[in-house]
């Protein structure tokens, strides 16, 4: 269901210099970094600049592919432009919950083939701490692309485009299969790629805001893996309440036995990945639970737990409870990053790591604003030095990326809602849009990389 009050926006501002009317724009695969640049200061730069008169042929927008899954490129194509003219284009879209010639203004500056797609924004008027995330994945995001005279502001969106093209953005591949899993208590939702089989299998494991997220784990199943996402807290079918996890080692042994067991899946060849809380989880699994995961990949997280246990299997008290390190800006906002320093995490939580049976790619934000991750980084890596086991250890580290490193060319959250009672709470993830997206592309390339050289071996 399509939820008008979702809609984000990106402005791509061009100057054209060198065109004429055989001629086509073409963002290219090249990426450049960029800085933002008052909107206004274009506009008094090049207002007096209008279409030439002369010019007959109409303007035309293109995107190839239309159809594409969400980590793959697209083409855009303006053609039939007129020389010297400024032109703005335009990508919106509504959610349920490139280039030879540089953009000069808008959401972002410089030559950024994929910049209409990671720098979406919420549009004006927008409810405040909008945090774009896919919860149909059998649904695409529907992206109308529009080319509009001039250099224009969001604020100004109703202008009458001069064309303009609808794309769709897929997590989940045609013929993935999408699998709901309710047994022996476990929740969770296991993809599979097109084919017979078996494939090899990832865990995935998200953070402390609950719930079954599905897109990434549809992603990697329309890479080739069978993915199950797995829910562990804040779900209406797992033990309440919402606000503590609930359930125990146990239980994440089931889920990793469900994945291994299904009869299309290699039992030796899968992965755990995990993000933030994950992170804690996917150690847990792999040093204390009984299972022998091929390969681990973590992304932005503690080594132990920043919630006090309720017990020795791993449930913990209420995430709420304990606020000591809980740091607020001048807004009110919260930062979750002191929590989780190694020595303010619950000790008897702390994974051991120089048990760590198989090879681990850690993952850092370097403006990561809700978990210390460096400081976790290297203390797994001078355990497993100590260890004799750093031939495990791979670190990946990018400079003004935030914690929520997610698959490639969608936008960053800085800052979200976090929770509605018994107050309303923002909280700060960090991240800056154009290091941030940087970041997620060679990310997901390597984590790419990585399982397939030890899942597919």
């Amino acid at each position: 269901m399509l939820l008008p009050y979702l809609l984000y926006i990106t402005y791509f501002a061009v100057l054209l210099y060198y065109f004429t009317q055989e001629q086509s724009l073409l963002w290219n695969p090249v990426h450049f970094s960029f800085r933002r640049l008052n909107l206004a200061c274009l506009l008094r730069a090049v207002g007096g600049v209008r279409w030439n008169s002369s010019f007959k042929s109409a303007p035309l927008l293109t995107a190839a592919p239309v159809r594409a899954l969400i980590d793959e490129h697209i083409s855009i194509k303006g053609r039939f432009l007129p020389p010297h003219s400024p032109i703005t284009v335009c990508a919106q879209m509504q959610s349920d919950e490139v280039t030879r010639d540089h953009s000069v203004g808008g959401s972002y500056l410089g030559c950024e083939p994929m910049g209409l797609f990671w720098g979406l924004q919420p549009a004006p008027g927008s409810r405040e701490g909008l945090r774009l995330r896919k919860k149909n994945v059998e649904t695409p995001y529907v992206m109308l692309l529009s080319l509009l005279e001039g250099h224009v502001s969001p604020s100004e969106r109703k202008i009458t485009p001069l064309a303009a093209v609808t794309t769709e953005r897929w997590y989940m591949a045609p013929d993935v299969r999408r699998t709901e899993i309710r047994q022996d208590g476990v929740v969770g939702t296991l993809f599979l790629p097109p084919g017979p089989g078996p494939f090899p299998g990832v865990l995935d494991l998200w953070g402390m805001g609950g719930g079954l997220v599905e897109y990434r784990a549809a992603l990697f199943a329309s890479r080739g893996y069978a993915s199950f996402s797995l829910a562990y807290l804040g779900h209406k079918d797992l033990p309440g309440p919402l606000n503590r996890v609930n359930v125990g080692d146990a239980y994440f042994k089931s889920a990793y036995h469900i994945l291994q067991d299904h009869r299309q899946v290699v039992a030796d060849r899968i992965g755990i990945i995990g993000l933030s809380f994950g992170v804690y989880l996917s150690l847990r699994i792999a040093t204390r639970v009984g299972v022998k995961p091929s390969c681990l990949v973590c992304v932005n997280g503690p080594v132990g737990s920043t919630t006090k246990l309720a017990d020795a299997d791993g449930r913990t008290e209420n995430f709420e409870n304990e606020q000591t390190h809980w740091r607020f800006d001048d807004q009110g906002r919260v930062s979750f990053k002191q929590m989780s320093l190694p020595a303010n995490l619950c000790p008897e939580s702390k994974v051991k790591l120089e048990d760590l049976p198989c090879p681990l790619m850690y993952i850092v934000g370097e403006d990561d604003l809700s978990a210390s991750s460096t400081e976790n980084a290297n203390l797994i890596e001078q355990t497993l030095r100590a260890a004799g086991k750093s031939q495990l250890f791979t670190r990946l580290s990018y400079p003004g990326a935030g914690h929520l490193i997610e698959p490639p060319y969608t936008p960053n959250s800085r800052v979200s809602l976090w929770s509605f009672k018994p107050r309303k709470l923002y909280t700060l993830w960090g991240g800056h849009p154009a290091p941030h997206a940087a970041a997620q592309q060679d990310a997901w390339k390597k984590i790419l990389d990585f399982m397939d050289s030890h899942l597919r071996r």
